[in-house]
């Protein structure tokens, strides 16, 4: 079982009710499979209602947040764990470190900054964990099918397109994730 399940998401909670739903459902899946939420330790938007939902129900949540967004009072201070580090490039090592698993749920630059960090570290060999997008109500249709385009242009192989897992349920994913049995990926073979 992968046990510490990284979610990257917006720090607000966008135009449609079904990204708080998917966040909050998401949160309560991660308590009561006994796992624990590694995330980027804010207090506002799906990051702050992922959070509640995984603490809510008596779950284990550790927040890694930069020092300038604690100044800036984004921090959440109700978790079981919050690492205060000094940048956003040490947040990131700490979560990749920390997790098992990832998975971006709806979110903005932020989001997709870190979940292709993340999914690039896997290409180039630097861990071998799984990474997801929930698809909450078709929000990543539109980067999926610019992913296969750029697959389609040769600026990546289709066979680490199918690495990163794209579904509607984060009950699957968390089940994808369980049964995940890395394969070894050449990135500079033909």
């Amino acid at each position: 079982m992968r046990n510490n399940i990284c979610v990257f998401c917006g720090a607000s909670e966008g135009q449609n009710p079904a990204y708080v739903a998917s966040a909050c459902e998401m949160g309560q899946l991660i308590a009561s499979q006994g796992r624990r939420l590694i995330y980027g330790g804010g207090k506002k938007g799906l990051m702050g209602v992922v959070a509640d939902a995984v603490l809510a129900a008596g779950g284990e949540v550790i927040g890694i947040i930069p020092e300038r967004l604690v100044e800036a009072e984004t921090a959440h201070h109700g978790l079981s764990q919050l690492e205060i580090v000094p940048d956003m490039h040490t947040r990131k090592a700490r979560m990749a470190e920390l997790a098992d698993a990832f998975i971006a749920l709806p979110g903005g630059i932020g989001t997709l900054e870190e979940l292709f960090e993340i999914w690039t570290w896997g290409q180039i060999g630097y861990h071998s964990k799984p990474v997801a997008l929930l698809d909450v109500a078709g929000f990543y249709q539109p980067l999926s099918q610019f992913l296969t385009h750029v697959a389609d242009q040769g600026f990546m192989r289709h066979d680490y397109l199918a690495t990163l897992h794209v579904s509607a349920s984060a009950e699957q994913l968390l089940q994808q994730f369980d049964h995940y049995q890395p394969t070894p990926y050449d990135r500079w073979a033909k």
